[in-house]
């Protein structure tokens, strides 16, 4: 017909012809910002590290060069030249973004350094200060430092608005600080800086310390007095509705049980307040970490609940809420950006939430707009954005494993999916094993950079957990959004939410209680490049593999052994523990930590380190699952904070300690850890004998010794005689000072040769030679920290141990020891045997 086109119609959404057989072809991805993304991305972070002239010489570069290009394209006239005048307009675009990213960089950094807080910071001195709160407060876990545990802390970001110098100079200033808060002995002291919300107003006074390193985000770090904090200014009016909804899901969750109690919160809002250490050290080991740090999933959840699926937010058959409460297109890209702005300020500006807002806005826009984009550009666009307005997230970890995570579920995770289901495997599996193995891949060498590790069950773990996410999510969002108005049905929604959310912990903790759950790896820059060339390396294998089932069934087989450790087989092939073990002792730092063999799965553990985290692990690896008797020497912290990892899925009969209960923080963290546990704490009686399988013991001290007042927690340790039914006998010291082991020598005068001496205060040089002459060990172990600042063992130690004719092995140096034989046969075995001889 005249007039008409002569081509065939179009699918209106595809662009392609109807009756095409695949008419919602993808197109090619738009990868134009990608480049000015990671320009600015790299030079901001690289900003941030060096002196300002290097920046302003580096911004001054870019942009001269990228003016000649764009020039040079300009006067282009023959058609070659203009054919390549598309590149050179890239090339400018990335080198413009460039100089941006490293301006942007400078300009923050420059900040930090204006007023006079740098100075005052620099020569360590006290100030007077107003501030404003910049983030949540949270709590820091106690350290150990030697002995003893440092104490409690309050961490927050803040602003300093007015400072007020030691000679009295007053100055208006606008700094950011950290602030560290040790709150008084009073109770509620903690609590309510606990309770301080972002915007509210401070008067401080303390001490400032310059930041560790020179790209952190603030210009000091303020050691504020004890005490409550004296608040100047309540919060302003986002930041108090923000408050109370977080309070309200606090106390829907109040009567969940622990797990789904400490979790929930977490999962909707980032609030991580109640999760304990166990089980953030089971999410850690499981790299389930991202599910506590806000992600893009939370916002998708609720921006699906409005728009639907974002692939078909523009066309006629749109899902969401919106379209059938008849809320036109710009209507309802205007309410997700009232959401998104509300998802911001409930989950705070985290990394992960920052990138999820900034990539829900563009893709807002562009359905404001009526023009379709890909999520490619929109995660490079809201890269771009971030971080030329936040410059300082181009150096945080948190926000490069949500970036690269985001990517490869857009990019790696379709591809592989597509290859899994040609393979005969269903769609919704394969995209499961697609995004989890994708985004493991990408992640993985960024976590061993900080980390050191890497997980060997955090696929599997995330396609689990994955599984309750969801529900757990929406289900805490309606409990959020129903608190302020109806706390019943807020906790009947909670109670619902509790079911997946109790799964998700279990997941975790199931994952790493698994012998092999994490594999140790080079830390640092070197070994995350190490780790993403091998797995660049696994993957070309994978590529190059017959396709053949017995082959991926083998894969999976090695990998369950890799991880589940069958003990005979882990025996075989690494040696430890070696058959037979009666005494092992853990490396656990500079702590002590002990093991005596008691049965199949069963040992009596003496002390426990200064961190859960490697005496659960030496248990594991050993074997123990049922511990009749933990012995706490003394209170110290090198000898008890472990506690917690030893009480992990392990049934436990009793606890029993010295009678000085010093230091009094220590003694109370001992008997508030197992009163949650429901774990019975007793007093070593001085004489006292008990048996177990095997073992017999004598308790030798604390002595009933007229006139003798301990100096101190040392002096106080309990020390045990211990005799298996094999004849070995081992003398535990503890950290007995001198003059302790001559009172121990004097109360005993018929303590007998012994076979294993587990040396007193980590090898220090105060040693009685006389105890160790009575004692004539054949065998000598000295549990140390590598590196400590102590200089444990003390070589005059080591000498005198060695003349006495003992065989002395360290675990700075050794690894873990296990003793295993008896009479002739005895023997120590390391489980990193010394290459050399012990330095001088």
């Amino acid at each position: 017909m005249p007039g008409r086109s002569s081509r065939p119609p179009v699918h209106s959404a595809s662009g392609h012809r109807l009756g095409a057989a695949r008419p919602r072809q993808e197109e090619p991805a738009d990868l134009r910002l990608v480049g000015p993304a990671l320009a600015a991305w790299g030079a901001a972070a690289l900003a941030l590290g060096v002196p300002g002239w290097w920046t302003v010489l580096g911004v001054t570069s870019c942009g001269a060069v990228a003016a000649l290009l764009l020039l040079r394209g300009r006067t282009a006239r023959r058609p070659a030249a203009v054919a390549r005048r598309g590149n050179t307009t890239v090339c400018a675009a990335v080198l413009l973004c460039a100089a941006a990213g490293a301006a942007s960089a400078g300009l923050h950094g420059a900040d930090l350094r204006r007023g006079p807080l740098p100075g005052l910071a620099a020569e360590h001195r006290r100030i007077g200060a107003e501030l404003s709160v910049v983030s949540d407060p949270r709590a820091v876990v106690p350290r150990v430092r030697g002995n003893h545990a440092m104490p409690a802390s309050i961490m927050l970001s803040a602003e300093v608005t007015r400072v007020t110098a030691p000679d009295g100079t007053i100055a208006q200033v606008r700094t950011p600080v950290l602030l560290l808060a040790r709150p008084g002995k009073r109770q509620g002291d903690a609590a309510a800086w606990l309770r301080l919300l972002p915007s509210t107003t401070l008067r401080a006074e303390g001490r400032l310390t310059p930041p560790r390193r020179s790209a952190d985000p603030f210009a000091a770090v303020l050691y504020v007095d004890s005490g409550p904090p004296r608040v100047t200014g309540p919060p302003n009016g986002p930041q108090r509705v923000a408050g109370r909804l977080r309070a309200g899901l606090r106390e829907a969750t109040d009567s969940l049980p622990p797990d789904a109690r400490a979790l929930l919160p977490g999962l909707v809002v980032g609030d991580t307040s109640r999760i304990p250490e166990d089980l953030r050290a089971a999410f850690q080991a499981t790299d389930l970490t991202h599910l506590l740090a806000v992600s893009g999933s939370n916002l998708t959840i609720v921006l699906l609940l409005l728009i639907g699926p974002a692939g078909r937010a523009l066309n006629a058959e749109r899902g969401g809420l919106a379209p059938r409460l008849g809320v036109s297109l710009r209507t309802t890209a205007l309410l997700g950006g009232v959401l998104t702005l509300a998802f911001v300020v409930v989950c705070r500006p985290e990394p992960s939430v920052l990138r999820a807002a900034a990539c829900g806005a563009v893709t807002l826009l562009a359905i404001a707009t009526g023009r379709r984009r890909s999520l490619i550009p929109a995660l490079a666009a809201a890269v771009l954005l971030l971080v030329l307005f936040e410059p300082w997230l181009a150096r945080a970890y948190g926000f490069a494993l949500s970036v690269l995570a985001t990517g490869a579920l857009l990019t790696i995770a379709p591809r592989w999916s597509a290859a899994l289901q040609a393979r005969g495997v269903p769609p919704r599996p394969a995209e499961a094993l697609a995004a989890a193995a994708a985004a493991q891949a990408v992640c993985a060498p960024v976590v061993a950079v900080f980390a050191g590790r890497v997980s060997l069950v955090a696929i599997p773990c995330n396609i689990l957990a994955e599984l309750a996410v969801a529900p757990a999510t929406v289900l805490g969002f309606a409990a959020l959004a129903v608190a302020p108005v109806a706390i019943p049905a807020a906790r009947l929604l909670a109670e619902c939410a509790a079911w997946p959310a109790g799964w998700v912990a279990t997941v975790a903790r199931t994952g790493a209680a698994l012998p092999g759950a994490e594999a140790a790896w080079p830390g640092g820059w070197r070994g995350g490049l190490l780790l993403a060339t091998v797995t660049v390396a696994l993957l070309f294998a994978v590529r190059r593999l017959p396709h053949r089932p017995w082959v991926a069934a083998g894969c999976v087989l090695l990998l369950l052994v890799a991880v589940v450790r069958p003990a005979p087989l882990t025996r075989v092939v690494t040696g430890w523990p070696p058959p037979g073990w009666v005494f092992a002792m853990c490396d656990v730092g500079q702590g002590d930590a002990t093991v005596l063999a008691a049965g199949d799965g069963t040992a009596v553990v003496v002390d426990t380190g200064p961190d859960p985290e490697p005496v659960d692990r030496c248990l594991r690896e050993l074997g123990v699952s049922r511990v009749p008797l933990v012995l706490l020497t003394h209170f110290h912290a090198d000898h008890v904070t472990g506690l917690p990892g030893v009480l992990r899925g392990r049934s436990v009969g009793v606890i029993q300690t010295t009678g000085l209960h010093d230091p009094p923080g220590q003694a109370a963290f001992v008997h508030r850890t197992a009163a949650v546990a429901r774990v019975p704490v007793v007093r070593a009686v001085p004489g006292e004998r008990r048996r177990t399988g095997p073992l017999d013991w004598q308790v030798l001290w604390p002595a009933a010794r007229p006139g003798f007042v301990p100096e101190g927690p040392n002096d106080a340790s309990v020390t045990l005689l211990v005799r298996t039914r094999s004849g070995v006998t081992l003398l535990l010291l503890g950290d007995l000072e001198p003059p302790a082991q001559r009172g121990l020598a004097l109360a005993h005068p018929a303590l007998p040769p012994v076979d294993v001496l587990k040396v007193a205060h980590h090898g220090s040089a105060h040693q009685d030679p006389g105890l160790l002459h009575r004692a004539r060990p054949r065998l000598a172990l000295v549990s140390a920290g590598r590196d400590n600042p102590y200089g444990h063992p003390s070589p005059h130690t080591l000498d005198a141990l060695r003349e006495a004719g003992a065989a002395v092995l360290r675990t700075d140096r050794d690894g873990a020891i296990a003793v295993t034989g008896s009479g002739r046969d005895l023997k120590a075995v390391a489980i990193h045997p010394p290459r050399g001889p012990d330095p001088p």
